[in-house]
């Protein structure tokens, strides 16, 4: 089967007392470096299972000092890994997209981050089969960013320079850049992301039989 999109994993190797830092307490910097390794594994689990795809990994930061690191080098593995460069978080995303997109021959991408560990492989297909009618899916998330971006021409990912991330207002001035950048952009479902102690339960509710829900009752546990 060929392969109809790319789906890009923005991603920080899960290092103790890097990784999740928000998480602690309750949770010690190694239980929140798990919690983020487990939401990658969970994450890139679904991506693996979604055909017609071709993953791809933006990862930035010490693999080898991070949790889980041997499942997560195995997993990597099974990926096209790219290294992230720029001078700040939009400037990365934009150079991801355009290095997936030299990568894979310029398939349109969607790409995630790693901290939605509940998403499924109908969802990333629902999510980017909705580039067959507009030219950019944005997925919202519940604290006022976003949790996905499919753009079918991935160079347009320009458009994300200067956007300020990690706000209350990053979705709504994401949709805005996008638009302004000429790209009728169509909205994918609605997920809670983990920031928050509070987050991680919601996911973990979402998705009770994954790594993450796992970990986070090893965290309850102490």
């Amino acid at each position: 089967m060929s392969a109809h999109y790319a789906v890009l994993v923005v991603a920080k190797a899960p290092v103790p007392g890097l990784a999740k830092t928000r998480l602690c307490p309750p949770a010690t910097p190694a239980q929140a470096a798990e919690l983020a390794a487990a939401a990658l594994l969970d994450t890139l689990d679904a991506v693996l299972a979604t055909p017609g795809t071709v993953p791809v990994v933006a990862l930035t930061g010490e693999l080898q000092a991070a949790a889980r690191s041997t499942e997560l080098r195995a997993m990597l593995r099974r990926c096209t890994l790219i290294p992230q460069h720029g001078k700040d978080f939009a400037e990365r995303l934009v150079h991801a997209h355009a290095d997936t997109a030299v990568a894979t021959g310029g398939l349109p991408v969607l790409q995630l981050g790693m901290d939605t560990p509940q998403i499924t492989p109908a969802l990333l297909h629902a999510t980017a089969d909705l580039l067959r009618r507009d030219q950019a899916v944005l997925g919202p998330a519940e604290d006022g960013g976003w949790w996905a971006l499919a753009l079918r021409d991935p160079g347009r990912a320009r458009a994300l320079g200067g956007v300020p991330m990690s706000r209350p207002d990053t979705g709504a001035l994401t949709r805005k850049a996008l638009e302004s950048a000429g790209l009728r952009t169509a909205t994918a479902t609605r997920l809670s992301d983990v920031d928050t102690m509070r987050d991680a339960e919601l996911v973990a509710r979402k998705a009770p039989g994954g790594r993450f829900a796992a970990a986070l009752r090893t965290v309850h546990a102490r």
